[in-house]
C-alpha cells in the first residue's frame, strides 16, 4: 500500500511520528474562536487575520484532500537552561520543510506524476495540532501541547497537504492526562488558566519571543532566568519524564553561545552584541525571531533577576537611544 511506503519513507527522512488524515473543519474550531475572542492571542494578529482558513484545513491550499502529518523530536533529556530546547540549534522550519519537500518529490516519483500539494511547518494558516490528533499522533495535554504516549511532547509538527486519495489513520480519541495538573501548577506566570486553556499573553514563550514592546513588570520576577522561551510545563509532564528522548538530530545541537552557558553569562553576551554580532551568531537560528532588540530586553529582565552588582555596569553600557526599551 502506498500509505505504508509513504510512512516508511518519512521515517527514513528522520521523522519520529507519521500519520495520515483527511481535511476539514477543525474539531476544536469553536474553542479556537473563543480563545481569539478572549484576546489570548495578544499581539499575534496573524492568528486573527487567518482564522477562517485555520478553522478548516481544506482552505489552506486549493485542491488538497489529505494531510501527511509528521513529528520530529528535538530532544528532552538535555538539562533545562535559559533558552528553550527547541531554539538552541538550527531553525526547525528550514530543516523540516526541506525534508517534507523531499518526501513530496518522492511521492511524485512513486505515483508517476506531479501531486499537487504543499508543506507546512508552523508557517501557514493551519492548526497543526488538530491535524496531528486527527492523524492519530496524540492528544491535547492540559498545557495545550500535543502529547504522544510513546514520545512525550518535545517534538515539532509539520504537515504535507496533498491532492491524493490516501487511506486515513484513526484519530487519537483518548486523553491520558487524567487528574494530573502538574503543568498548570508549575507554570511560572499562571498562563494555563484551566485545563486546555492557555492565555498566551501570560506565557513566557510569548513574552520573550512574540511580544514586541515592554514585558509587563508584573511578569519580570516570574520570568526568572528564561532568556528565550520556556520548557517548564513540558519538563514537569510525567509523559516527558518517562518517554522524552535524547537529542538525535545534529542540526538541533546547541550553538556555542548557548551550549552549557548559564543565564547570567548568556545575558551579558547578548547585551554586548552589535547588530553584526547578532546576524553572525544567530544566522539560521529560530532565535532571530525576537530580533536583537527583543533579546536585549529579555537579557535585561533576566539580569534583574539573577545578576550581580557588577551587572549594573553591563546594563548601563547597553543603553542607547535606538533601544529605549532597555
Amino acid at each position: 500500500m502506498i500509505e505504508q511506503l509513504i510512512k516508511a519513507q518519512a521515517y527514513g527522512l528522520g521523522f519520529d511520528l507519521v500519520g495520515i488524515t483527511d481535511l476539514g473543519l477543525a474539531a476544536n474550531a469553536a474553542a479556537f474562536d473563543e480563545w481569539l475572542a478572549r484576546g489570548f492571542a495578544g499581539e499575534m494578529a496573524y492568528m486573527v487575520r487567518t482564522a477562517e482558513k485555520r478553522r478548516d484545513s481544506r482552505r489552506a491550499f486549493e485542491g488538497v484532500t489529505r494531510a501527511i502529518v509528521v513529528a520530529m523530536s528535538y530532544g528532552g533529556r538535555e538539562p533545562s537552561g535559559p533558552v528553550a530546547r527547541y531554539a538552541r540549534g538550527d531553525d526547525y522550519h528550514d530543516i523540516m520543510l526541506e525534508r517534507l519537500k523531499t518526501l513530496h518529490a518522492w511521492i511524485d516519483e512513486q505515483i508517476g506524476r506531479h501531486v499537487v500539494g504543499k508543506a507546512y511547518v508552523d508557517t501557514g494558516p493551519i492548526l497543526e495540532r488538530d491535524l496531528a490528533r486527527r492523524a492519530g499522533l496524540g492528544w491535547f495535554g492540559k498545557n495545550t501541547m500535543l502529547i504522544n504516549p510513546r514520545a512525550g511532547s518535545f517534538f515539532f509538527l509539520g504537515a504535507l497537504l496533498v491532492a491524493l486519495e490516501l487511506v486515513i489513520d484513526e484519530p487519537f480519541e483518548a486523553d491520558h492526562c487524567g487528574t494530573c495538573r502538574r503543568c498548570i501548577d508549575a507554570c511560572p506566570t499562571a498562563a494555563i488558566l484551566e485545563p486546555h486553556v492557555l492565555d498566551a499573553t501570560r506565557c513566557i514563550s510569548y513574552l520573550t519571543i512574540e511580544l514586541k514592546g515592554d514585558i509587563p513588570t508584573e511578569f519580570h520576577e516570574a520570568i526568572g532566568d528564561h532568556v528565550y522561551g520556556c520548557d517548564v510545563c513540558q519538563d514537569v509532564c510525567p509523559w516527558n519524564q518517562k518517554f522524552a528522548t535524547p537529542l538525535r538530530e545534529n542540526e538541533f545541537t546547541p550553538r556555542p553561545i548557548i551550549a552549557g552557558r548559564d543565564s547570567q553569562t548568556l545575558s551579558r553576551d547578548i547585551l554586548a552584541m552589535t547588530d553584526e554580532d547578532f546576524r553572525m551568531t544567530f544566522k539560521g537560528s529560530p532565535m532571530k525571531r525576537a530580533k536583537l532588540r527583543g533579546l536585549k530586553r529579555n537579557a535585561a529582565v533576566v539580569l534583574g533577576n539573577v545578576g550581580a552588582a557588577d551587572d549594573v555596569d553591563v546594563l548601563t553600557r547597553s543603553f542607547d537611544d535606538e533601544k529605549p526599551i532597555l
